[in-house]
């Protein structure tokens, strides 16, 4: 499958795009339990955008190599002195949001849907990440843990955008104020967690493997509709819809959904 970007070979994260157009993206600084120093928040952005511009994409499995999805922020990270030219927390660097930010809601920027695979440890900056995929697929014994307060911090990594409509107002106040920790299947009672499988990777390649099956151009306008759905009025909500639908019917992909489903038989979309 062609692509239109690559990932440059480096230490923190890879990606694999397979035949059927499903990106497996991984973090791989498994000595470090993937925990979050200055190169690894530069690569993750990085990959969001090779991803943005990647030909065939239809769906992205993300996860972490070794112990753990992700520690969260590196230690070494509060002893480490800014660069005079570097942004501000304030500035927005990246559209909407500043580098830390970026590195968990770009997922939901993503034209395609994102699925998490957690596992391990899943803490403070690594949940916000999780947090930025469309599904979560959480390990039983996963340890998560919103976890900044316990540095004297406040989650800034989109965590507040990203937990509206996941966690009951109440609920995720007790779990920022206390930054107890919490497994992966609290998680799902919690709304941290989608589906909790004691094999996270496979649960999200197949349900990746799924999504990449039907048509990508519903696909893509379901998305952004869920994003609408949090964001906007009833009023702009409804017009959004009737938007996407009046531009999918009809259309080769739509055709050919139903052609396929008709003769039961797989489909084959034309590429995004």
């Amino acid at each position: 499958m062609p692509l239109a970007a690559t990932m440059p070979v480096n230490d923190r994260v890879t990606i694999d795009l397979g035949e059927d157009g499903v990106a497996q993206v991984r973090l791989v600084r498994a000595d470090k339990m993937n925990a979050l120093d200055p190169e690894m928040f530069d690569r993750i952005i990085e990959a969001g955008s090779v991803l943005q511009r990647m030909k065939g994409l239809r769906a992205v499995v993300l996860s972490g190599e070794g112990r753990a999805f992700c520690a969260g922020l590196d230690l070494s990270n509060f002893t480490r002195t800014p660069a005079p030219d570097e942004p501000t927390l304030k500035e927005r660097t990246y559209g909407n949001a500043n580098r830390a930010q970026q590195v968990a809601v770009q997922w939901r920027k993503l034209p395609v849907p994102v699925i998490a695979a957690v596992h391990g440890v899943c803490f403070g900056g690594g949940l916000a990440i999780a947090s930025g995929a469309d599904i979560r697929i959480v390990h039983p014994e996963t340890r998560m843990s919103i976890m900044e307060m316990k540095w004297g911090l406040v989650p800034d990594m989109g965590g507040y955008a990203l937990w509206r409509g996941l966690v009951r107002d109440d609920v995720l106040r007790e779990l920022i104020y206390t930054n107890r920790e919490f497994s992966g299947v609290e998680a799902q009672g919690l709304g941290l967690a989608t589906h909790v499988d004691d094999a996270p990777l496979e649960r999200a390649t197949a349900i990746a493997s799924m999504i990449a099956n039907k048509n990508p151009h519903a696909i893509r306008a379901a998305k952004r509709l869920q994003a609408a759905m949090v964001e906007r009025g009833t009023d702009a909500i409804l017009l959004e819809e009737s938007i996407e639908q009046h531009a999918i019917m009809r259309s080769p992909n739509q055709v050919e959904a139903v052609m396929a489903e008709m003769g039961k038989r797989p489909p084959k979309f034309e590429d995004v």
